[in-house]
């Protein structure tokens, strides 16, 4: 049977790696500090694979089809954004289709993908928690509009995902990590809302990946470097709070909406934290969080197990 060595939450933001602090009382320095106390608690735990979840910032996936949970079973290639690696990521392969057949039989139906292409919303977590080279399973949770998966229904994927992992044969040590999150208020992406080329993006931008990405980072850029963006301190110090008391099922039970209005559409990220936790079935002992506005998101980590 395998372990399960812990849970690491993590926040990402393109500006973590487009524009690292430049000094440690840069905004976002007190983050990257506790990012590497985190890989360092995380090299001393020796897990040999990483689940990772994570989001698509529309690289991956686009309105022509969009899944709410895909799971890479073969390849996965990071895309390059924002400054993170570039190319092929290794995959643990037997224990993804481990996965994939014991969340078919708890009843999860998960699109698959032979060759999962991940952005800033896998790569920067995954390096940033000291995973970085490890065989990664990525399961993919769509956030960026409809089809969201229901809060619950992401708690129940992880507890029947944690199930799996600590049934699957040998001996693998295996850590968890949720990249998303917190609080952070984007432009809609929902097709309903949008017209013109920024709505034929979201839905046929698969024909050339690369052109609409290269119209959609300037813009993200551009976002940068407002120090009264809005981020919802409050809330996220609520949520952390509650993962601490290991109540995911405290912070599902707000709802969809609610989710939205108090942490923004971005705060729909934090569906990979509560996937993730549940998977693990542990509290949070150890967490570290600083709003950015720069960077317009509350960046915040969290572990269940030790950080020095």
């Amino acid at each position: 049977m395998s372990e399960l060595v812990g849970f690491v939450g993590m926040s990402h933001s393109p500006f973590a790696t487009m524009a690292p602090p430049a000094s440690p009382d840069a905004p976002g320095a007190a983050f990257m500090a506790a990012t590497r106390r985190v890989a360092k608690a995380v090299a001393e735990l020796a897990p040999d694979i990483a689940v990772v979840i994570g989001v698509d910032h529309f690289h991956a996936n686009f309105y022509d089809v969009m899944p709410p949970f895909v799971l890479g079973v073969e390849q996965a290639s990071g895309f390059g954004d924002f400054g993170t690696t570039p190319g092929q990521l290794p995959v643990a392969g037997e224990l993804a289709w481990t996965v994939r057949d014991g969340l078919t039989a708890a009843g999860f139906d998960i699109a698959l993908s032979y060759a999962l292409t991940v952005d800033h919303g896998f790569v920067q977590s995954y390096e940033m928690a000291g995973a970085g080279g490890l065989p990664m399973v990525p399961l993919m949770v769509n956030t960026a509009a409809p089809p969201l998966p229901g809060l619950g229904r992401c708690v129940a994927l992880g507890r029947a995902l944690g199930d799996v992992l600590r049934a699957a044969p040998g001996r693998q040590r295996v850590l968890v990590i949720g990249s998303g999150g917190l609080s952070h208020w984007l432009p809609s992406n929902d097709p309903r809302r949008l017209d013109g080329d920024r709505r034929t993006s979201v839905i046929h931008g698969r024909a050339d990946v690369r052109a609409v990405a290269a119209v959609r980072e300037p813009r993200v850029r551009a976002m940068a470097g407002n120090p009264a963006a809005r981020v919802a301190d409050v809330w996220d110090s609520w949520f952390l709070d509650r993962l601490t008391a290991g109540d995911v099922d405290g912070v599902a039970a707000i709802g969809d909406a609610q989710l939205e209005r108090d942490a923004g559409s971005g705060g729909n990220e934090v569906r990979t934290w509560l996937v993730g936790q549940a998977a693990v079935a542990r509290p949070l002992v150890w967490t570290a969080y600083e709003p950015v506005p720069e960077w317009i998101t509350g960046m915040g980590v969290g572990c269940t197990f030790g950080v020095a």
